[in-house]
């Protein structure tokens, strides 16, 4: 790489600033610690707490705590009877376990681009990807903006197929006045270290109680009783295994982080929004920019914040951008490689970059900047600075 490009009055932070670090405080410390304290540390009393908790605050009618989004999105697939010789259609934006679950239970994972402004699967392509093997849908709410729900809905009832949203940047995220996890047949959301809700790992599955049932048998070894029943002091020793299941769970210790987070979301939400607002304002103007959407009937998560460049005022590529921003110390992403561009899904099924123009395009375009709640005010005017500095100093 060439030697970075400075404007004579920009002054670089001194130190690095991470892209999105887990917004942990000494409460969820405590509850972790009051755990390990415990008489219980695996899935146990705390875990079904943060189940009834995050149901009741999506209004969801019932819930499974797991320990990915990747397993709700297994569970999901096995508990609707999906696998070989069915075709499920989801979108190449995403990360790779959005598409490796379908091939794990076999199926065959159809892809359909998505639409220029919020990156989600694109309704039109959903309706043209359909065959007579097609058996569920599976919307990615990119970024945390919900996809457009509607017209998928009737996609899936038109021709009776299933609708399974992968909600892992999706919390909290509505769409037309309704919360992300009360819309489709099942909804998987993720807590890893950097989503907007975190238990370090884990996830939940959200659904009509009697899916979520037969999920909750799959997620634990398909035994007809979870260690809790049969240790705590009304439960029995006997338990049989009525299916081939998974270890899927949540442990408590997990759910101790998760239901602290619980609380606190509002207020980090609020933050996020907040530095949403400020980097929308500073990068609106800019002819280089292309700052992101959020539909007027959606309220987005704001999971991430990605900015897209716009190349032909530019003389450099999104990779050099990336790097001058890393020698001003800001810390970035790129949201997604499309999956039809990886190894394993190019090779396996012919795809080409060009057979799905859009995301192909927009991803060499794309940069998440750091959004998290613990962003300072200067912070979060560093990455402007660094943004609008090497925007400046390599535009046309």
């Amino acid at each position: 790489m060439t030697s970075p490009s400075l404007s004579d009055n920009y002054v670089c932070r001194s130190t690095f600033l991470p892209f999105s670090p887990p917004a942990i405080s000494e409460e969820e410390i405590a509850a972790v610690a009051d755990t390990l304290r415990s008489a219980w540390i695996t899935t146990g009393p705390k875990t079904k707490r943060f189940e009834s908790e995050f149901a009741q605050y999506l209004g969801a009618p019932a819930a499974l705590a797991l320990n990915s989004c990747t397993a709700g999105l297994h569970l999901a697939l096995i508990t609707l009877g999906i696998g070989p010789g069915d075709e499920v259609i989801t979108t190449p934006m995403t990360f790779c376990s959005s598409v490796n679950v379908i091939e794990h239970v076999g199926a065959r994972p159809v892809l359909a681009d998505i639409v220029p402004d919020t990156l989600t699967i694109d309704p039109m392509r959903v309706a043209e990807a359909i065959t007579p093997r097609t058996r569920a849908i599976m919307p990615v709410h990119y970024a945390g903006h919900p996809a457009d729900m509607a017209p998928l809905l009737e996609i899936a009832r038109q021709h009776d197929l299933y609708v399974i949203e992968d909600a892992a940047h999706a919390l909290p995220a509505s769409y037309r006045g309704q919360r992300i996890g009360t819309i489709g047949d099942l909804t998987a959301f993720s807590f890893y270290a950097t989503k907007n809700l975190t238990t370090a790992e884990g996830g939940m599955l959200t659904g009509a109680p009697e899916l979520i049932e037969r999920a909750r048998l799959l997620s634990l070894h398909g035994m007809s009783h979870d260690a809790w029943k049969r240790y705590d002091a009304s439960g029995s020793w006997y338990y049989e295994v009525v299916e081939a299941g998974w270890k899927y769970n949540m442990t408590d210790i997990q759910a101790a982080i998760g239901l602290v987070q619980l609380q606190r979301l509002p207020t980090m939400q609020q933050r996020r929004r907040e530095i949403v607002a400020r980097y929308n304002e500073a990068f609106g103007q800019d002819d280089a920019l292309q700052i992101p959407t959020e539909r007027p009937d959606a309220e987005s998560a704001w999971h991430l914040y990605v900015l897209r460049l716009n190349l032909d005022r530019l003389t450099v590529d999104r990779a050099r951008f990336i790097e001058e921003l890393r020698t001003r110390n800001i810390g970035t992403s790129v949201h997604f490689i499309p999956i039809h561009l990886h190894p394993y899904y190019r090779d396996k099924y012919g795809f080409q970059p060009e057979d799905f123009p859009v995301a192909y395009r927009e991803y060499q375009r794309l940069i998440s900047l750091p959004l998290h709640p613990g962003l300072s005010d200067d912070d979060v005017q560093d990455v402007i600075a660094a943004v609008k500095d090497v925007a400046k100093r390599f535009q046309c």
